[in-house]
């Protein structure tokens, strides 16, 4: 199981890979230099403060690093992080049929699978963005981890198939029991509302590549 502390070791782990400390590596992604500092992983109460995935992101974008780089400085040395597998969809794979089941999970088989570190989600996977309609917060070409498990809550960015079989990536605005309100990353695209009933599926994303 990921745990919060092999996300912080993989942030120093690849701070150092690059010759920086993590404030220097902060402050390479156009972050506050504070924003990976011992203090900021513990909440004042206490609690594990997990670092964000814009923040991680920027970070692999800003030192050319891959995700499955990152990856491997998640479990260097440490032996304590469990990988395995997710599939890999595109977006049109995605719209298809055959490729998830009635409650959103992939079936099937017909995928590439890239490596992961184990979510605790036996179902999660991988959707591959395509077209500009996410900009600027999702790219084409950028990978995103969706866990069919993980709880929603007002403010997510999920994933979201409808019974017309369109998919589409979304921050969920508001959702009650006869309809689900999803905000729009780009400016150029409306805004969605859809009734309970119009949909097939909702997943939120927990990870990001861009």
């Amino acid at each position: 199981m990921l745990r919060h502390s092999d996300i912080w070791r993989a942030i120093d782990r690849l701070a150092r890979e690059k010759g920086l400390s993590a404030s220097g590596l902060a402050r390479r992604a156009g972050l506050d230099a504070t924003t990976f500092n011992k203090s900021k992983r513990i909440t004042r109460d206490g609690k594990p403060r997990w670092p964000s995935t814009e923040s991680i992101a920027k970070v692999l974008h800003a030192t050319g690093a891959s995700l499955g780089e990152f990856v491997t400085y998640v479990d260097r040395g440490s032996g304590s992080v469990v990988f395995g597998t997710v599939p890999l969809i595109g977006f049109a794979q995605a719209g298809g049929h055959g490729f998830f089941d009635d409650a959103g999970y992939p079936t099937g088989g017909a995928w590439d699978e890239i490596p992961f570190p184990d979510l605790g989600d036996p179902h999660a996977y991988a959707l591959e963005i395509s077209g500009d309609s996410m900009e600027p917060v999702y790219r084409d070409g950028d990978v995103v981890i969706v866990s069919p498990n993980a709880s929603i809550r007002r403010g997510d960015r999920v994933v979201v198939r409808t019974k017309a079989g369109e998919v589409m990536v979304k921050q969920l605005r508001r959702r009650s029991a006869r309809r689900v309100d999803l905000a729009s990353f780009n400016a150029e695209h409306d805004d969605r509302t859809f009734g309970v009933d119009d949909i097939d599926w909702i997943a939120r994303v927990i990870w990001s590549t861009q």
